[in-house]
C-alpha cells in the first residue's frame, strides 16, 4: 500500500496504473505540451477579440502598446518553404499588427515582384529566387509544370522549345524570354518523349499512356495517332533524311513507323527488358537502343534485325547519344559511360566518375559531353580525351524537396551556347557559356598520358 497526497491509503493497482497513465501521457503528448503562450497576460491587458467565422480566435488589435507573442515547443514556427530548421528556429516571433503593416509597405509589389522573375533568360538581369545557390554559368530557372519535367527538345529554328512532365501536359516555351507560349493536353500519363521534325511542322510526343502521337503545329491538334506498343512509350526519335519515327517501349521492343501512313513496318524485338532510350541516324546502323537489359543494340533498319549486341555495361543502359561530326556515339549507366565506334560498336573509352544512374546525355559539336543523373548532378566532359572538366549540382526550386533533385532530360539549343536541363523540382534550368573563362581562370589539371615505346 501507499500513501497518496490527501493521507488515503492508495492500493497497489491504481498507483501502477497512474504510473502507467502519466509514462503514456508523456510519451503520446510530451511534444505539444508546451503550446503557444504570450508573454502578456490579454486578459488583464485588454479586451479579447470575437472569434472568426472558423470558431478561432484573432489576434488583438493593439491599443497603443506592441503586442508581441513567442511561439515556444518542440515545433518551431515554420519559416519560408525550402528553408530548413535551424537552432535559430527554435523562437520565431510574429510581428504585432502595425510592424506586419510597415513590413508589407517594404515589400515590392507582386508586379515588380513577377518583372524580376521573368526577366529574359537571355539577359543578364535575372535574379532567381535562389541566385546564392546557384552554380556559375545558370542563367535562368523556368517554372509552370505541376509535375516531374521529362523530356526536352529545341526546335530547329532556335525560337522556342518543348517540355513534357508528369502532369501529362506539354509545353512550349520561348527560347529568348522564357515565357509560356503554349499548353497541350491530350496524353494521360506522364509525357516520356518529344521530339520537333526537322522536315515537317510536326511535334511527335509519346508516354506512359502507351501513346504516340503526331501534333500539327499550325493547328495545335494531333492529327496521328500510332498504335502498337503494349506498355509505356520511354522515348522516341526522327530519322533524319526519312518519314520514319523510331519508339521504344518498357514492352521490350521498338517499333519504326511511317510517319505519313501511321503504319508499323518493323518491331524490333531482342530486347529482354525496357528499352529506354532510341537513337537515329543517316549512316549505318541506322537505329541505336539501350535497354535496362544492360545491353546495346545497333540494328538494320531495312531488314528490321539487330546488326550488333553490346554487352560491356553490367547495369541499366538509359542513355545513348551520337557525335554530330564524329562517327561515334556514347552510352551512359550507373557503372559509367562508354564511347564507342560505328559501325560495328567497337569500344574506345571509359568515362568514369559520375557515380549515379544517368538518365540522359547529350553532345554538341565542339565536343562537349554532358551527363545528367538522378541524383540532380551533371558532369561536364571533353569528348576525345574523357576529361571531366566540370561538375554541376544545382539547388532545387525554394519550396521543394531536396530528394526533388534529379536531371531527367537536356539538350543544348541550336547554337550550342545554351544548355537546358528538365528536371524533377518541376524546373527547366537554362545554362549559358561563360565567355570569360580562360585557362588562367579554369585551370585544367588533365596531362595527357606519355606511352613509352621500347625501341628495337
Amino acid at each position: 500500500m501507499f500513501v497518496a497526497d490527501n493521507g488515503k491509503p492508495v492500493p497497489l493497482d491504481e498507483e501502477s496504473h497512474k504510473r502507467k497513465m502519466a509514462i503514456k501521457l508523456h510519451n503520446e503528448y510530451g511534444p505539444v505540451l508546451h503550446m503557444p503562450t504570450s508573454k502578456e497576460n490579454l486578459k488583464e491587458k485588454g479586451p479579447q477579440s470575437a472569434p472568426d467565422s472558423y470558431g478561432q480566435k484573432q489576434y488583438p488589435a493593439s491599443q497603443g502598446q506592441e503586442v508581441e507573442y513567442v511561439v515556444t515547443g518542440t515545433h518551431p514556427y515554420p519559416p519560408g518553404p525550402g528553408v530548413a530548421l535551424t537552432a535559430d528556429t527554435k523562437v520565431q516571433r510574429i510581428p504585432s499588427e502595425s510592424a506586419a503593416q510597415s513590413l508589407a509597405v517594404a515589400l515590392p509589389s507582386p508586379q515588380a515582384r513577377s518583372d524580376i522573375n521573368r526577366t529574359a533568360p537571355g539577359g543578364n538581369e535575372y535574379r532567381g529566387a535562389s541566385e546564392r545557390s546557384q552554380p556559375t554559368g545558370m542563367n535562368s530557372v523556368i517554372s509552370g509544370h505541376l509535375g516531374w519535367v521529362r523530356c526536352i527538345a529545341v526546335e530547329p529554328g532556335n525560337q522556342w522549345f518543348v517540355t513534357g512532365s508528369a502532369d501529362r501536359t506539354i509545353k512550349i516555351w520561348d527560347l529568348a524570354s522564357g515565357k509560356l507560349k503554349l499548353s497541350l493536353t491530350g496524353h494521360i500519363s506522364t509525357v516520356r518523349g518529344v521530339i520537333v521534325s526537322t522536315r515537317s511542322p510536326y511535334l511527335f510526343s509519346c508516354g506512359e499512356d502507351k501513346q504516340v502521337k503526331c501534333w500539327d503545329l499550325e493547328y495545335n491538334k494531333v492529327i496521328r495517332h500510332y498504335h502498337g506498343h503494349l506498355s509505356a512509350v520511354y522515348g522516341l526519335d526522327l530519322h533524319p533524311t526519312i518519314d520514319v519515327l523510331v519508339t521504344c517501349s518498357r514492352d521490350s521492343t521498338a517499333r519504326i513507323w511511317d510517319v505519313r501512313t501511321k503504319a508499323s513496318v518493323h518491331t524490333l524485338s531482342g530486347h529482354t527488358n525496357a528499352v529506354a532510350t532510341v537513337r537515329c541516324q543517316a549512316a549505318e546502323p541506322q537505329i541505336i537502343t539501350g535497354s535496362h537489359d544492360t545491353t546495346i543494340r545497333l540494328w538494320d533498319l531495312v531488314a528490321g534485325k539487330t546488326r550488333v549486341t553490346l554487352t560491356n555495361h553490367k547495369k541499366s543502359v538509359r542513355a545513348v547519344v551520337l557525335h554530330p561530326r564524329h562517327y561515334t556515339f556514347a552510352s551512359g549507366s550507373p557503372d559509367n559511360i562508354k564511347q564507342w565506334k560505328f559501325p560495328d560498336g567497337s569500344f574506345i573509352q571509359n568515362l568514369s566518375g559520375h557515380n549515379a544512374i544517368i538518365n540522359t546525355l547529350t553532345v554538341n559539336s565542339d565536343g562537349v559531353l554532358v551527363s545528367g543523373a538522378d541524383n540532380g548532378t551533371m558532369h561536364l566532359w571533353d569528348w576525345r580525351t574523357g576529361y571531366n572538366f566540370q561538375r554541376v549540382h544545382a539547388a532545387v526550386q525554394p519550396g521543394s524537396l531536396d530528394s526533388e533533385s534529379g536531371i531527367f532530360a537536356c539538350a543544348f539549343d541550336q547554337s550550342e551556347s545554351r544548355l537546358l536541363t528538365a528536371e524533377a523540382d518541376k524546373t527547366i534550368k537554362v545554362y549559358r557559356e561563360d565567355d570569360t573563362a580562360t585557362e588562367e581562370t579554369h585551370p585544367v589539371s588533365w596531362k595527357p598520358e606519355i606511352i613509352k615505346r621500347k625501341r628495337f
